[in-house]
């Protein structure tokens, strides 16, 4: 499977030579009713949606190495680890790069939601528990974006191969700017949707009070999906897809991670920091990056305390140009695709 070229997760493909092909998924329906449909009858098999969503297309892979012997095959994603059982006659090694650890992404989903959402991510979460304890012994190296997500792994070789970004200029010194306060991501994903709906309802309105001149700006595709949840808030925009959403983060003081779940790392966070821009998180956001405490970044709980660490920024630009500048060279030390390279050079890849 190929990325595309400016993917942010395309490091591990552009650092190896590569024979690729595409293979377009059939087209599905997007309307609410639609999703509900099929998530339902996934639910009924016990069968997570991507790992449904990826299957099907055994003739195009087996077509495609027909013939062929590789050093090295890399499957992208969990969801596809299922083509290992067709791969594994034509490689030497059998690699998996996980972006996350399924089985702990629904997991999480479930614990931040309540009701029926949250037991059908639940029923995923034991249903991926399975898969990847099936799976992963197939591989002869998994590949995990941190040290937390490898832990929770079952007794398969791993390594640590973190989630990385291109190298990007970098910004000019970190300057009071305006009182914009920056979320960036895609909007339809879940748990960027649980972060808007805490950082809208419980933080933005104490921030709101304090400085009633700051604007909240959402930066990131398929806005639509927030926009319900956005409805009465004062100083909020949504831009849409950018052309370029670093230049976006660079106008913003501040870069808010406000995530209740997830797995992997977060590259907003990287992406705020090659911004220069100063961050402030939720611990679980800013999970796999490094120890806590050592971390260039405001890390905060509940409402209160991310509302203050956030209007503390604001207000205190020396400080919030300390952090910009520390988060600015750990990118560039350990989350650039050059770093991400003498990982896999380290690997023998």
């Amino acid at each position: 499977m190929s990325q595309p070229p400016g993917d942010p997760a395309a490091a591990l493909p552009r650092g190896l030579a590569a024979r690729t092909a595409v293979v377009t998924l059939p087209h599905h329906a997007r309307t609410v009713s639609a999703r509900l449909r099929r998530n339902a009858l996934r639910l009924l098999r016990g069968v997570p949606p991507l790992w449904d969503r990826f299957h099907g297309f055994d003739r195009e892979v087996t077509e495609f190495v027909a013939g062929q012997a590789y050093d090295v095959a890399v499957v992208e994603h969990f969801w596809c680890a299922h083509y290992a059982r067709i791969l594994r006659p034509h490689a030497r090694r059998l690699v998996l790069d996980l972006h996350n650890v399924e089985s702990s992404l629904h997991r999480r989903y479930g614990a931040a939601e309540s009701g029926a959402l949250g037991w059908a991510h639940g029923r995923f979460a034991r249903a991926y528990e399975a898969l990847e304890a099936a799976w992963l012994p197939r591989f002869d190296l998994v590949l995990a974006p941190s040290e937390a997500d490898a832990a929770l792994l079952p007794a398969v070789r791993t390594s640590v191969y973190p989630n990385t970004i291109p190298l990007h200029p970098a910004a000019s010194p970190y300057v009071a700017r305006p009182p914009i306060v920056v979320f960036s991501g895609n909007m339809e994903y879940h748990p960027n949707v649980q972060a808007v709906r805490w950082f809208g309802c419980e933080v933005w309105p104490l921030i709101q009070r304090a400085r009633p001149e700051a604007e909240w700006v959402l930066v990131g595709k398929n806005e639509q999906a927030v926009r319900p949840l956005l409805a009465g808030l004062q100083g909020v925009r949504c831009t849409g897809m950018v052309e370029d959403a670093l230049a976006e983060l660079a106008r913003a003081a501040v870069a808010v991670v406000p995530l209740l779940s997830g797995s992997g790392t977060r590259l907003k966070i990287l992406e705020a920091w090659a911004a220069g821009t100063p961050v402030v998180s939720t611990p679980l956001g800013a999970e796999g990056l490094g120890p806590a405490g050592a971390l260039p970044l405001a890390l905060a709980s509940t409402p209160g305390e991310f509302a203050a660490a956030v209007l503390r920024l604001l207000d205190a630009p020396l400080e919030a140009a300390g952090l910009a500048d520390r988060g600015r060279r750990l990118y560039e030390d350990s989350f650039t695709w050059e770093s991400a390279g003498r990982v896999l050079t380290g690997l023998g890849m």
